[in-house]
């Protein structure tokens, strides 16, 4: 996989022949997954390399000055992604006020310009250019090369977007989620040393630094499948405050990986939500506790097996 670098300065640019994409991408989903699948298929028609051209920062931080923007994918998640889906070349336009600002014929010519493109997939509701006055069908008849426009794809309520994907993570719908993606949400994290009270009630939990990037789900506890070396596990996953032993102003995110015993301090992880099981609540004593914890362990057994 190659990375490219793309600004208003730069001239420095391979020139590479290659058929790319263009939009932010973000979640990954089954629509942007067919731009994907046209693009590798363009490709092969045309004889180039595939390409992936994507924004940073978010458009929404430089056209509207947002500065905590959430996302359902790190750009690491969907660079790995796109790769696994066929994408040979990451082109990152640095998305800076300037470039926001050019007349669209600028964009095409200044910036897509410096690429050897023989052919792009944009979606039906791409803008480019000062204040979105570009738009897919002006790319289509003013681009030297050909350019292909996807429908918008649908499931049964509609459009799938990545608004719609972000609705259902924050209500907890992780299942209406995966299908619109294709995948299982996911987040990846480092496991840090936290204040061991799980292991003391028989229950220890891996502490997960995560990205603040992330759009969290909602609160509180879940059947996940864990990602640790290339293995997978079962794993009962709280996103919460702690209420009952250790409350935490902000949201912790910790996951017990049944029938599992290594030391993990320090590790990757990668945790995929599958159900949500039910809210984080506090508990009287700390038997009370671990009585709700094996029922939750029992059902997240339950739950992955029937995967």
């Amino acid at each position: 996989m190659r990375m490219i670098m793309l600004s208003t300065e730069n001239t420095n640019v391979p020139k590479i022949p290659m058929c790319a994409c263009i939009g932010y991408f973000d979640g990954m989903h089954k629509g942007h997954q067919v731009l994907i699948a046209e693009t590798v298929k363009l490709a092969e028609e045309k004889n180039t390399e595939t390409a992936l051209i994507t924004f940073d920062p978010d458009p929404w931080v430089t056209l509207k000055g947002i500065k905590d923007v959430k996302h359902i994918t790190t750009i690491r998640q969907r660079i790995n992604k796109a790769v696994s889906l066929g994408i040979q070349n990451i082109v990152v336009l640095q998305f800076t006020k300037e470039m926001a600002d050019l007349a669209p014929e600028d964009f095409q010519k200044h910036i897509l310009g410096k690429l050897n493109l023989k052919g792009l997939i944009c979606g039906f509701d791409f803008h480019y250019g000062g204040q979105g006055r570009g738009n897919a069908e002006m790319l289509q008849m003013n681009a030297p090369y050909e350019v292909k426009i996807i429908k918008e794809v649908d499931d049964a309520s509609g459009k799938i977007s990545s608004t719609r994907i972000s609705e259902c993570i924050v209500n907890g719908d992780m299942e209406q989620a995966a299908a619109m993606m294709g995948s299982y949400y996911s987040i990846e994290g480092e496991v840090i040393h936290g204040r061991a009270i799980g292991t003391e009630i028989g229950f220890p939990t891996a502490n997960i630094a995560y990205s603040e990037e992330y759009l969290l789900p909602k609160p509180g506890v879940y059947a996940c499948i864990a990602y640790i070396g290339g293995k997978k596990y079962r794993a009962m996953t709280n996103l919460g405050h702690n209420p009952t032993f250790n409350y935490r102003q902000e949201l912790s995110l910790e996951a017990y990986l049944l029938d599992f015993h290594e030391d993990i301090y320090e590790r990757n992880i990668r945790l995929d939500f599958i159900h949500f099981m039910r809210e984080e609540r506090s508990f009287h004593s700390k038997e009370n506790l671990i009585l709700q914890l094996e029922q939750d362990a029992r059902s997240v057994r339950r739950i992955i097996e029937q995967l």
